[in-house]
């Protein structure tokens, strides 16, 4: 398999997974951690790498090196790998996705924007989600009608933080996940509810269902629920660790443990659901407009990836989110791409314009 993004927490943990089930890595990509890289690189042997930046190379233990993003696609191009395990972070993930299928490759999916932003463009029946939700909701698929699909959130680092008290928020406040151990970005995300209402985009376009909706449960115990047309409803639980997704997305059989099954008893509390509270998280208030219109998701993308750099080096405060997002989508709320390249060209365009807002 080919690992993009491989020094991230989804790169990584696939490495654990080829390790653990003696998987060959063909290829290993990431943007600037090295010193990781080389780690990876002693230990898989990988035929070809690739960096973010020409400067880089010369610190890269390896004689097979492509740089950037051209250097990413031309490395697809020289792989043999079946498998494509797509861990890269924000837009900079669509192109490799779009190169793996028209490869004719399997695309194993961690980048959620590439769904968010050209879910139309791409074959999501040649698409295996590595999502703890997706990977809950495809388990839970059963042949009878769905009347509804439900993912679940863990409220990020402010479920408890008063709504006065957010307009003070910092980075560091924000990037103290609950429950899970992410990269930045999708630690903010979280705490905005604007991961949640990517994975709503997700669903839609894997499952080509409509009825979609998400709660806030607090433990990440139950990932995903299913409620089907006869009044029944089925609940999808594991422990909150990524491997599991990801080995259901490399091996064709498992025959073993990936995890410790969870232990129902350690639920002193017990579980319990919440709705999400639209004047704390406003982005999800959005949600059944993508759902009606998931053309839009290249403005949410672009525009919340200009909030999550500008939040990260303190040039605005936390809740600006809702103020760069509503305004991008009010400027450019017409858009109906036909082709990629208009796609690309909106990314540009959204981007300069939120630039402008704080």
């Amino acid at each position: 398999m080919v690992v993009l993004g491989s020094t991230g927490s989804i790169g990584v943990n696939s490495l654990l997974i080829a390790n653990k089930f003696n998987i060959e890595v063909e290829a290993l990509s990431c943007n600037k951690n090295v010193d990781l890289l080389n780690l990876q690189i002693s230990k898989f042997k990988p035929k070809f790498v690739c960096v973010g930046d020409e400067s880089l190379v010369k610190s890269v233990n390896h004689k097979t090196v492509f740089v950037g993003e051209n250097g990413l696609l031309k490395m697809l191009e020289n792989c043999k790998s079946k498998k494509i395990i797509n861990a890269l972070v924000g837009f900079a993930g669509l192109k490799p996705s779009i190169k793996t299928q028209n490869l004719n490759k399997t695309l194993c999916l961690a980048n959620k924007e590439s769904l968010v932003v050209a879910g139309k463009f791409l074959d999501t029946k040649k698409i295996i989600p590595i999502d703890s939700e997706h990977f809950g909701l495809k388990f839970l698929l059963k042949e009878m009608k769905i009347h509804k699909m439900i993912i679940t959130a863990s409220g990020g680092a402010f479920r408890d933080t008063n709504l006065n008290t957010l307009k003070n928020a910092t980075p560091k406040d924000a990037l103290k996940h609950p429950n899970w151990s992410m990269g930045a970005k999708i630690t903010i995300d979280s705490a905005t509810m604007m991961n949640k209402l990517f994975e709503i985009m997700e669903a839609f376009h894997l499952y080509k269902v409509s009825n979609l909706d998400a709660f806030i449960e607090r433990t990440s115990t139950i990932h995903a629920l299913i409620e089907f047309i006869d009044g029944s409803t089925t609940a999808h639980i594991s422990k909150t660790d990524m491997k599991l997704a990801i080995a259901n997305a490399v091996l064709d059989e498992i025959n073993e443990p990936i995890l410790e099954h969870f232990d129902l008893l350690s639920l002193e509390k017990g579980l319990k659901f919440e709705k999400i509270n639209l004047e704390k998280y406003p982005v999800f208030s959005l949600k059944d407009e993508v759902i009606k219109n998931p053309d839009l998701g290249v403005i949410i993308n672009a525009a919340n990836e200009i909030y999550v750099n500008k939040f990260l080096n303190n040039e605005c405060k936390f809740l600006d989110i809702k103020k760069i997002i509503f305004e991008s989508l009010d400027k450019f709320a017409s858009f109906k791409p036909l082709n990629l390249d208009e796609i690309f060209e909106m990314d540009k365009k959204v981007r300069e314009f939120a630039k402008k807002l704080v």
